[in-house]
């Protein structure tokens, strides 16, 4: 009995290894609700095609994500729906430790405004102050987006995104 005891935190350690990674961890919000080709991925996380692949062959490895084909393309989506749930408890947890400190600006939100969905400016997902990966605020409002790609685009040339 005490060795599949073990053998449990063994296989929970390894599944946080495999999550362990920001852009991982940026790939698992991206399929939040959705199954996205590996090009898009790319796109939102402005990623080289080889560094995507590895970090996709990590979490389906370890069981996070699937894929299939069709064609020539290739998607993704998460393995199970409680991989969102745990992400998403855990950045309650960090919100919740930070949301006195002087980092409460950079990332930790009220939770009154963890409720609004709202569209990422340059890929068009709905995303949430909860769900996003990034925030910017920009001509006295806030923005959100989904990855680090989006992000990084809007802040090039944001006049291009504001309608």
């Amino acid at each position: 009995m005490k060795a599949m005891y073990q053998k449990v935190f063994e296989l929970h350690s390894e599944l946080l290894k495999a999550m362990s990674h920001p852009k991982r961890l940026e790939i698992i919000h991206l399929l939040r609700d959705q199954e996205l080709s590996v090009w898009a991925i790319q796109e939102m996380l402005d990623l080289p095609q080889a560094n995507l692949s590895q970090h996709l062959m990590v979490l389906r490895s370890a069981g996070v994500v699937e894929n299939r084909r069709d064609g020539k393309e290739v998607f993704y989506s998460l393995a199970h729906r409680n991989f969102m749930e745990a992400s998403d408890l855990l950045r309650e947890v960090l919100v919740e430790k930070y949301k006195d400190t002087e980092l409460e600006d950079e990332f930790a939100v009220k939770m009154a405004e963890l409720v609004p969905i709202v569209h990422d400016p340059v890929c068009g997902m709905r995303v949430s102050p909860k769900t996003a990966g990034f925030g910017l605020g920009y001509g006295g409002k806030k923005y959100y987006f989904c990855a680090s790609g989006c992000f990084e685009t809007f802040k090039k040339e944001p006049g291009k995104y504001l309608k």
